[in-house]
């Protein structure tokens, strides 16, 4: 039984057509993906079922009533609900705060403190996560924000929730959880909408898939009567041979980055490595584990970070950024639009900003020199741009991206520290992304990898350190990694 109905549904934005005449049918109950390129509309065609943004044209149907939902309060009023990256938090209240926001326990106007804490963690336990709900939005990081937005999401009562890309920033474990969750809420009856990049959740959890490309409906059917090969090739328009660059093993170049004692209270214990041109070192771990505080260490970004490290075996100091970029180093934050990216400036500007020192003469930027090298970098990277003045929030998740990474390749960097590189980016993006950090790394650079997503580890790691709850868990080469070896380390269980 149709329980959403999508029919010619069209929304514009200035000088683009997201969505254009987009008709299909979701079922009661059922786990229905979306799934195309960036840009191809899915997450358009989320945030107008959960009222964000209201359509240009056609009809919504939900619950066989008419939707025109103007906001999230229209959708929440009609058992809807929904769970993106975007969302935003009010970063200074506290966890449990967010999670009841409208909705706060009060007695004569004085909120109850201690009633809400008690929700909080017993909403937080439905979905196996360990949080301290007094602790400030803010101060979280971006995967444990995002397992608050779940949180909300599934103890909302809402009979149909959007899932846009829920674990793109979730560890292996923590998604396990997540879908128990969802495959729980769907045996009670709830539709999810699934949004994802990412084809192995699609084919585990999903009962039907629609296919987007260019804003346009391609198809929709039983996930059982197609295959992964088919699905892609009906995103993209082609076919994908390589999903992960065939590695050759070289042997390993001088040694670039050596660490040793390196500590940060409450961030990372103890951690030493070393690290050579041409390898790839993958950091695996679970939320928490020190992934990206490691990361930000290496790169200046933690004033209380203490240990020794050593660049080109020549022993150094990293008190700030700026430090870091002097020695080489590149950081490809988690978060590229809070961090990776100005999003108002253009793509030019972005990508010549580690580089300005060197464009520049009497104070002066040379402007026809960083035209050549933003047109250089984005032509080699394939950063897909209408010009090189587009301002970058107009740029598709995967160019963004692309675009972090131009920037560090433009200043000539040796070292580049990547935090989840294909976060909430599309299959086609993926393979470009894997490829260019495949080629810096044989054309002699050195890369420190952070990943939630273990075949992306797995299959561009030279080796992988697997951290567990900030300390070194254990070391894996190449030929000694699988999933199951990485996961053991992980978690701690034999």
């Amino acid at each position: 039984m149709s329980y959403i109905r999508f029919r010619g549904i069209s929304k514009r934005f200035p000088g683009v057509t997201a969505l254009h005449d987009v008709t299909f049918d979701v079922e009661q109950g059922t786990c229905h993906a979306v799934v195309g390129e960036n840009g191809a509309g899915k997450s358009t065609l989320g945030k107008i079922l959960a009222g964000i943004y209201p359509h240009d044209e056609g009809e919504l149907v939900v619950a066989d009533r008419p939707a025109r939902l103007s906001d999230p309060a229209d959708a929440l009023r009609m058992g809807i609900g929904i769970v993106h990256q975007e969302m935003v938090f009010c970063e200074n209240l506290s966890v449990a705060e967010n999670l009841f926001l409208g909705a706060l326990p009060d007695r004569s106007g004085f909120l109850l403190r201690n009633r809400l804490e008690k929700r909080a963690c017993e909403a937080l336990d439905r979905i196996g996560v360990q949080l301290d709900v007094r602790v400030l939005v803010g101060e979280l990081a971006v995967g444990q924000q995002q397992l608050v937005r779940i949180a909300a999401a599934v103890n909302s009562g809402a009979q149909v929730i959007v899932f846009d890309e829920p674990t793109s920033s979730l560890s292996h474990i923590e998604a396990e959880r997540l879908f128990e969750q969802m495959m729980g809420l769907k045996s009670r009856g709830v539709t999810l909408l699934y949004i994802s990049h990412r084809m192995e959740e699609v084919f585990r959890l999903c009962d039907r898939v629609t296919v987007l490309r260019d804003g346009l409906h391609i198809s929709t059917g039983l996930v059982s009567e197609t295959d992964e090969t088919e699905l892609i090739h009906r995103m993209i328009g082609r076919s994908l041979d390589d999903y992960f660059p065939t590695h050759l093993q070289t042997a390993p170049g001088r040694e670039m980055l050596r660490v040793e004692g390196l500590s940060s209270p409450g961030r990372c214990k103890d951690l030493s490595f070393r690290v050579n041109s041409g390898e790839v070192l993958g950091l695996a771990g679970l939320i928490g584990a020190g992934r990206t505080e490691t990361l930000q260490a290496l790169f200046g970004l933690d004033s209380a970070a203490a240990g020794r490290i050593w660049v080109e075996e020549k022993p150094v100091s990293i008190p700030h950024p700026g430090e870091a970029m002097r020695l080489g180093i590149g950081l490809v934050p988690e978060d590229r639009k809070r961090f990776g990216l100005v999003l108002s400036m253009g793509v030019r500007d972005n990508i010549s900003l580690p580089t300005l020192e060197r464009l520049a003469r009497w104070g002066f930027v040379n402007s026809d020199a960083e035209t050549r090298m933003a047109r250089d970098y984005t032509d080699r990277l394939q950063v897909r741009t209408p010009s090189l003045d587009t301002e970058t929030v107009h740029l598709s998740g995967g160019n963004q991206q692309k675009l972090v990474l131009a920037k560090w390749l433009a200043s000539h960097c040796r070292i580049l520290l990547i935090d989840e590189p294909t976060r909430g980016v599309d299959v086609g993006a993926k393979a470009e992304m894997h490829a260019l950090i495949d080629r810096f790394a044989r054309d002699g650079g050195t890369v420190v990898l952070a990943s939630s997503e273990l075949p992306e580890i797995l299959n561009l790691s030279t080796r992988i350190l697997v951290l567990r709850q900030g300390r070194i868990a254990g070391m894996l080469s190449r030929g000694d990694a699988d999933e199951a070896a990485v996961l053991r380390l992980m978690t701690g269980v034999s």
